[in-house]
């Protein structure tokens, strides 16, 4: 072991007291002599985990409000996975007829499948099983939300960029699987809701063009509704789905750690470090304190409000269906696309029926979806042309584009979502539901467009109001006369951090700007590929239109107090003072880097 050579006139003192305190003392674990328990020692002999323990330990996570919406989806899982497992304890998965002999009294003497009947008694015989069931319908609820909003601020701010695209399909995986976890679970009660909801996908899987029969008899082992269904669905529930899961997680934060967290831009954060805290202590303290907190707002929304009062609904039969009924948030798009699908996209060929008014909108809108957004990275990648790989991420508003086209987005789920409830808002509103229907269908093609635009102007407004805060600082309304009578308003300078994060990004150029003449030097065609004209089209769309941040030129020309003469002027070096010589441009330069010092000439 190697020697303790002693630092500092305090580990003096200590020598010279001879406390077991000492900073050589082999019981101190701060020492750097220490020795460690001898179960850890014989442990990372055979495993080798220190090595990995420390790195993992030191590993420095970014600090900001946002990143905790991907961990309210993690401990929302935890929670459903710790909640579940005491359900299986209780709960019977068989179709087998029984009468119902519990405390319920409404449901006294009632016949029903014992499936339903163990729910009856983990709400009203298991103590504490109404609040477990309840912790964990509404931590998969959260669990499903978490991952939506993580999802929408990774799109939003540009995260799914080189090197994360894996990462991004495997989040896309992770978001399918779970809305499948999620109506497996909400179909186990067989109550008179949830087998509406088998009934459901039973006459998706028929719309299945030629082997939709064969692949309902399969699932369901005969007609519906049989009695292997609710068996089957409840090992996808408890064991296949929840294995996948939890194995496309670790696989996800393995590869957050890999290829390091993202951050927000700032002064001194780069694509080449992270500024935050490691794990240990800070971020494990933090972020077990934010566990604790999740599951105690969990908690109490279970403990205050309903969710699925399964005894209300009753037993499933066949001949009977529950009013208002509708499926879980994360599935209203899928039904509300059925019901704005045309009747007349169901037709018969060769004595064969095509219901591509159900196939549609339920077996293929589903993993469609999905696909999109899987995709959606690689489309952006070939579009522009950015092979580099990103840490920094974008504010929403300088990526106006991608920006419009999420809004555009989650504007066809609304509608979809409303489109839902078309029935009930029918009869609250005493309105045709064929009316309704118009409207929504209309909605469905128009307001996709509608908000694409208005939000990439909105995004492009905001692009100019920081290039005018930075140029002429905050608005102070404070107002100057001249002694020539002018008036105008004081502006207050911005410090150069915050102004750091307004003038930092990128913004790339079309492609056909940046790939060169169609001929090369000796006038000869250059090779193309079949798909270029479609790329540079993509590629001139996606950054048309675009705010350029401002350059030291700008501000410098600014800060002379120049008039529009003026900054023209600065913008053309060779005929101005040089950009060193302007007063206020050394800060610029000295907060920014060198990677702005030269002025940047635009096209």
């Amino acid at each position: 072991m190697t020697a303790y050579v002693p630092q500092g006139a305090d580990s003096l003192r200590d020598d010279a007291q001879g406390g077991s305190g000492s900073a050589h003392d082999p019981n101190n674990q701060a020492s750097p002599d220490a020795q460690f328990p001898k179960a850890l020692i014989w442990a990372d002999d055979r495993t080798g985990a220190a090595k990995g323990m420390r790195y993992l330990l030191r590993k420095v996570f970014p600090d900001h409000w946002s990143f905790l919406l991907g961990e309210v989806a993690m401990y929302s899982m935890i929670i459903a996975l710790i909640t579940g497992t005491f359900l299986t304890l209780w709960f019977v998965p068989s179709l087998g007829h029984i009468t119902y002999e519990g405390s319920y009294v409404p449901l006294k003497g009632v016949g029903m499948s014992e499936a339903y009947a163990s729910t009856l008694d983990i709400s009203f015989e298991v103590k504490g099983g109404l609040l477990i069931r309840q912790l964990h319908h509404w931590s998969a609820l959260f669990f499903i939300i978490g991952l939506a909003l993580h999802a929408a601020r990774v799109f939003f701010t540009g995260a799914f960029r080189k090197p994360r695209e894996i990462n991004w399909v495997i989040g896309t995986v992770l978001a399918l699987l779970a809305i499948i976890e999620g109506f497996a679970g909400y179909s186990l009660p067989d109550d008179l809701l949830s087998g509406t909801g088998i009934r459901a996908m039973n006459g998706f899987m028929m719309s299945a063009p030629v082997i939709g029969t064969w692949l309902t008899f399969f699932v369901f082992g005969g007609e519906f509704p049989g009695e292997a269904i609710i068996p089957r669905l409840y090992i996808a529930h408890v064991l296949l789905l929840p294995a996948l899961i939890v194995g496309l997680f670790v696989a996800h934060l393995l590869l957050v750690v890999v290829h390091k967290h993202t951050q927000y831009p700032g002064p001194g954060r780069t694509n080449d470090n992270v500024v935050g805290f490691p794990v240990m202590p800070v971020y494990a303290a933090k972020a077990g304190g934010f566990f604790f907190v999740v599951f105690g707002l969990t908690a109490l929304i279970s403990a205050l409000v309903q969710i699925n009062p399964v005894w209300v609904y009753g037993p499933y039969d066949p001949t009977q269906v529950t009013a208002g009924s509708q499926p879980d948030f994360y599935m209203w798009f899928s039904d509300g696309a059925l019901r704005l699908l045309p009747g007349w996209l169901e037709f018969t060929i060769f004595g064969t029926v095509w219901s591509f008014n159900i196939f549609l909108g339920s077996l293929v809108l589903l993993p469609l979806v999905f696909i999109v957004m899987g995709a959606y990275p690689f489309v952006e990648a070939w579009v522009t042309g950015d092979k580099r790989e990103h840490h920094l991420l974008q504010r929403p508003r300088n990526a106006p584009v991608r920006t419009a086209i999420g809004a555009a987005a989650i504007s066809i789920y609304l509608v979809l979502s409303l489109a839902t409830i078309n029935d009930i808002l029918a009869v609250l509103l005493n309105l045709s539901i064929n009316d309704i229907t118009i409207v929504f269908r209309t909605m469905f093609f128009v307001l996709p467009v509608v908000v694409f635009i208005v939000v990439k102007k909105l995004c492009q407004s905001l692009q100019r109001h920081d290039r005018e805060k930075v140029l002429h600082g905050h608005e102070t309304g404070t107002i100057i006369r001249t002694p020539e009578g002018k008036f105008f308003e004081l502006h207050e300078p911005m410090d150069a951090y915050e102004r750091w994060a307004l003038v930092q990004h990128e913004m790339p150029k079309p492609l056909a700007l940046t790939t060169g003449p169609d001929t090369d030097e000796h006038g000869v065609a250059r090779k193309r590929g079949p798909m270029t004209g479609l790329r540079n089209g993509l590629s001139n769309f996606f950054y048309r239109d675009v705010v350029e941040p401002v350059t030291p030129v700008e501000l410098a020309a600014a800060q002379h107090h120049g008039e529009a003469e003026a900054l023209e002027v600065a913008r053309t070096p060779q005929l101005g003072a040089p950009v060193d010589d302007a007063a206020g441009d050394e800060e610029f330069a000295d907060a920014h880097g060198s990677a702005v010092q030269a002025p940047r000439h635009h096209s």
